[in-house]
């Protein structure tokens, strides 16, 4: 089978994780599509953004669809979320609201947009950005709920639609150097160092880190792997740290 020119759907492109997954894709020669509430700050090569904000039920779907239309999507990057942080007792429903509508709600959202494209293409992937807070975490109640399903939604679409030539996997990030990393563990404080000697590889993950990984599983070559979650996290979910 002749693979399609690659088109690829990245939601929260602008910062961090999404970012550098962006220049990871560009750099490869995909074609970008990168929502965003905010603009990056200078856009790659064959990089388009559009301001969406992604958790906004009725504008999304009906933009989403549109975009669908216009653009040939064959890859989708499911990495937009959000965290509030806080434990069981100190849980809202806005809180619960908010994070699901970011973080689940807008992949299903994603997902049903893009897959009547991939199925007439026969051929699509599809990464969902988890993160390794779905094997548990402390003040995560609420975000390590949407990470867990995010993992169930990749195992039940990869059974669904692996017929049709589309993988779906997940990839859960570990301890990532982003700008909000770094600005929550300032680099020489104790609690910082304390994460950082957890890590069996010894040193914090970054954004190119875990671009390296969706980039080997939105790979046309990588047509038999699907249904499975890939954790970027320097060995850690191998032991029984809780520093992501």
């Amino acid at each position: 089978m002749t693979t399609p020119p690659r088109v690829a759907l990245v939601t929260g492109g602008s910062r961090g994780i999404g970012r550098a997954i962006v220049r990871r894709l560009s750099g490869d020669g995909v074609r970008v599509l990168n929502l965003d509430l905010q603009a990056p700050g200078q856009l790659e090569n064959g990089e388009h953004y559009e301001q969406l904000d992604v958790a906004d039920a009725p504008r999304a779907r009906e933009r989403l669809a549109t975009l669908a239309r216009e653009w040939p999507v064959t890859d989708l990057v499911n990495n937009a979320g959000i965290v509030r942080p806080a434990t069981i007792e100190d849980a809202s429903e806005d809180d619960l609201d908010a994070v699901v509508a970011v973080n689940l709600a807008a992949a299903i959202r994603c997902v049903q947009a893009v897959l009547p494209g991939m199925k007439a293409r026969g051929y699509g992937r599809i990464v969902n950005i988890s993160s390794r807070a779905a094997l548990g975490k402390p003040l995560r109640t609420v975000y390590s709920i949407t990470k867990a399903g995010l993992h169930g939604l990749t195992r039940t679409l990869a059974l669904e639609i692996g017929h049709h030539g589309i993988t779906v996997n997940a990839i859960g990030p570990g301890p990532i150097a982003t700008e909000l990393f770094e600005r929550v563990n300032p680099p020489d404080a104790p609690a910082t160092r304390r994460i950082v000697e957890s890590i069996p590889v010894r040193r914090m993950g970054t954004p190119d880190d875990v671009a390296h990984g969706a980039a080997m599983l939105l790979d046309p070559r990588s047509g038999f792997i699907t249904g499975q979650v890939l954790y970027v996290c320097g060995g850690m979910t191998v032991g029984l740290g809780h520093a992501a």
